[in-house]
C-alpha cells in the first residue's frame, strides 16, 4: 500500500514539475519602443511571467493538498469503523460471558432451593 502511495505521489510530483515547465506559448510578444534620443528597444516576452508561473503551481499545490486531505479522511474513517468493531466485539463477548455467569449462578441457587425443600 505504501508503495503504490509512494509511486503515485512520484508520478503526480514529476507531472506537476512537466507542467510547469511548459512555458512556450503560442504567440511570443514583441514590443517595440522608441526612445528620446532615436533609439530602439525591442522586447520580446516568451513564458509565463513569475505571477502566471505562481498562479499554476498554487493550482496544482491546492489540487495535491485536497487529494492528501482525501486520503487522510479516508483512512481516519476506516481506523475508526476498525475501533468501533473490535469495540463492539469486546462488548458481546463480555455481556455474553456475563449472562452465562449470571445463568449459571442462578442455576445454581434454584437446585439449592431444590435439596432444601426436599
Amino acid at each position: 500500500m505504501k508503495k503504490s502511495l509512494l509511486l503515485l505521489a512520484g508520478l503526480a510530483l514529476a507531472t506537476t514539475a512537466a507542467n510547469a515547465q511548459d512555458v512556450t506559448p503560442a504567440n511570443p510578444k514583441t514590443e517595440v519602443e522608441v526612445r528620446d534620443n532615436g533609439t530602439v528597444k525591442t522586447t520580446t516576452k516568451t513564458g509565463k511571467t513569475d505571477v502566471g508561473a505562481t498562479l499554476d503551481n498554487t493550482k496544482d499545490a491546492a489540487g495535491n493538498v485536497a487529494v492528501k486531505t482525501g486520503s487522510a479522511v479516508k483512512r481516519g474513517a476506516r481506523k475508526t469503523g476498525s475501533v468501533v468493531k473490535r469495540g463492539a466485539k469486546k462488548t458481546t463477548h463480555a455481556v455474553k460471558k456475563g449472562a452465562r455467569k449470571t445463568s449459571n449462578a442462578a442455576k445454581e441457587g434454584s437446585q439449592k432451593l431444590e435439596e432444601k425443600t426436599e
